[in-house]
């Protein structure tokens, strides 16, 4: 069967509300599959990873196809867990499209609201589907209600020409209609059926259907209403890009097979076979195989070999790739997520995809020296898989840091660590970067002098410390006179000093925020060194830590809190109970976003802690603000360890 048209959509919604297994059900019945597989069962073709085996959840978005009535339809079947949502950022780039998918017997949950503000966000048309619509005491109606309280009142079932709120939303879709509306108070159920396309594309309706992909009902229905209602890639809404000579000129770009190539690199895939896969939609243009491209953002031109069509894990090598085709092609040495591909003459630079900062950390030490020497290279790939999942190497505390959105996104990629790359982890809380500071203005003398039979070792300096303001770090300022102490000492002394803080008097932290003011001091002709004078000068500073009334200091955090209005009360008492001060609010869309300054060590598990207090509908993201002293109560445990260890250590 020759295929004429494309559609392309991803399958959003909470989960568990049944999207791989509508997926599965369409492939079967579209013949693309000679079986259905089930969830249960670890049978189906999307969720085809052994994490997702095993957990019977989707964690990674998967691209499948099917053909119905000269129609080739391409799926992206994301997750549903907000753990896993950077999935979803990365598919909803690919597609046109989105159907949303309800649980009958839940109605709309926490990640069908997160869902649905993504594609607002994204301005994409959306079907709704009710699932699992086969179950006892299912309440389609009931469920049709809920979707329009809580996402939008534009929710219909539309094989009602004759329902009077469906054809005012779509008369708003077209002037001549609105005209014609306003004027008579109706439309033909001709007019409103033709208008439909357009009402729907420019989201003035979201069509709805129910069905089962258990019991195979719905799915004819689902077919022909993203054939109908969503637009062909080339009927898409306006699209524009950068222009790289010009980036502040935005120019539109022709959405046809004949136009200059143009696409976007969505998404890598790792494969056992063929090593790593690269996922892009191509939004203008063709691209053969065998052929090449020009990467915009690496400005170089990079050669290609075969481009697959994806059908879960399998490949199918095809010729080429057009308007609207998702694809993905092996082995290039250069093209990364996020890249803008275009032949060298026309280029169009798209937009980077923007993903929220990691809400979790923990700290990652491998069991033996074997997985110590492994380790670095496996989170790199998995780090390239996953932009939401970050490493790094905190050098104050000598950990090795993962971050990511969730305890379970920490979970699943230490046992793909495991797994995958036979390396072995335990997770630990990371641990706080804290500083020490001092709060008096002190002169102090340090006086270092050995004799041990000849040429001995002297070097004396005096030093004046005082306290600076916050972030400014430590200065050094000579104030030698006289010859005191000769000047090609000076920069010794200042050795030793910024030596010393690297380890303070009260608990081991560095310390910072300080003057330190070489005033006067002592040399001898002949025992006076390089290193004498940087051992005067670190027991200077020692000193000085100690007697200038030591403090600790701790890193305080500006949290963007977003939570429902009905969560105000409830956050703002969280927030005061970590030590934290709510510094304003703001509002985004239907919720508000509490604006907090609260200390680091109070964050650690603060990911899962919200979403208890909100039932999974808060978010939050986090960056470093300051640093301040870390009242005497907090503090006191900590200085007793670290003298406690000190202690132990002499004994």
């Amino acid at each position: 069967m020759a295929v004429l048209n494309k559609r392309n959509f991803i399958l959003l919604g909470h989960a568990q509300s049944g999207k791989t297994s509508l997926a599965e059900s369409l492939l079967y019945f579209c013949k693309a599959t000679s079986r259905k597989g089930s969830v249960s069962d670890g049978t189906t073709v999307s969720d085809y990873s052994f994490d997702e085996i095993e957990r019977r959840s989707s964690i990674n978005l998967s691209l499948l196809f099917c053909d119905y009535k000269g129609n080739r339809i391409q799926i992206v079947d994301a997750p549903g867990y907000a753990d896993f949502y950077g999935e979803v950022i990365q598919g909803i780039r690919a597609v046109d499209g989105v159907v949303l998918v309800v649980d009958v017997s839940s109605g709309v949950e926490v990640g069908t609201e997160c869902a649905w503000q993504i594609l607002e966000e994204n301005n994409l048309p959306c079907v709704i589907f009710i699932s699992k619509t086969d179950k006892e005491a299912s309440d389609v109606p009931k469920v049709l209600e809920d979707i329009r309280n809580t996402l939008s009142k534009k929710a219909f079932f539309i094989d009602n020409a004759d329902n009077p709120e469906l054809i005012e939303a779509v008369a708003e879709s077209d002037d001549k209609l609105l005209e014609k509306f306003l004027e008579s108070g109706s439309l033909s159920p001709e007019e409103v059926r033709s208008a439909l396309t357009q009402a729907v594309i420019k989201r003035n309706i979201f069509p709805v259907v129910a069905g089962s992909a258990q019991a195979g009902k719905g799915l004819s229905e689902l077919l022909e209403a993203v054939i109908k209602y969503f637009p062909d890639p080339q009927s898409r809404l306006k699209l524009t890009a950068a222009d790289p000579a010009k980036p502040d000129i935005r120019k539109e770009v022709v959405l046809t097979a004949e136009a200059p190539f143009s696409a976007f690199v969505f998404k890598n895939i790792s494969d056992p076979y063929v090593g790593q896969l690269t996922l892009l939609r191509v939004f203008s243009g063709t691209l053969a195989s065998n052929t090449g491209f020009y990467n915009v953002n690496k400005k170089i031109r990079e050669r290609i070999g075969t481009i697959f069509n994806l059908q879960g894990k399998e490949q199918r090598s095809t010729d080429a790739a057009s308007c609207g085709d998702i694809v993905a092609i092996a082995k290039l040495k250069e093209t990364e997520v996020g890249d803008s591909l275009s032949n060298d003459k026309e280029q169009f630079l798209y937009d980077p995809l923007a993903f929220p900062e990691a809400a979790i950390s923990a700290s990652v030490k491998p069991h033996s020296r074997e997985d110590e020497e492994k380790i670095s290279d496996a989170l790199h790939k998995l780090a390239a898989e996953d932009p939401t999942f970050t490493v790094r190497h905190d050098p104050q505390t000598k950990e090795l840091l993962i971050s990511g959105m969730g305890d379970l996104h920490l979970t699943v990629m230490v046992t793909r660590l495991k797994k995958r790359f036979n390396v072995n982890v335990d997770l630990g809380t990371p641990k706080v970067s804290y500083k020490e500071t001092i709060t008096k203005v002190l002169k102090v003398q340090g006086k270092f002098k050995r004799q041990s039979g000849g040429r001995g070792q002297y070097g004396d300096c005096w030093i004046e410390v005082q306290p600076l303001e916050r972030g400014k770090g430590l200065e050094f300022v000579d104030k030698i006179v006289g010859g005191a102490i000769p000047r090609n000492f000076i920069p010794s002394v200042e050795k030793g000093v910024r030596q010393a803080v690297s380890e303070g008097a009260v608990a081991g932290y560095p310390v910072d925020d300080l003057r330190v003011t070489l005033v006067d001091g002592s040399y001898h002709d002949v025992d006076s060194s390089d290193m004498a004078f940087q051992k005067a000068g670190s027991m200077a500073l020692r000193k000085a830590v100690s007697d200038a009334g030591p403090v600790l200091l701790e890193p305080i955090m500006d949290a963007d809190i977003t939570i429902p209005e009905d969560f105000l009360g409830a956050i703002s008492g969280d927030v005061n109970s970590r030590r934290g001060r709510v510094m304003g609010m703001d509002v985004k869309g239907r919720n508000q976003i509490v604006k907090a300054q609260i200390p680091l060590s109070e964050m650690f598990k603060y990911a899962n802690d919200l979403r208890s207090i909100t039932g999974g509908r808060g978010s939050y993201i986090m960056r470093f603000s300051h640093y301040e002293e870390v009242p005497h109560k907090v503090a006191q445990p900590i200085i007793t360890q670290y003298q406690s260890s000190r202690k132990h250590e002499e004994e």
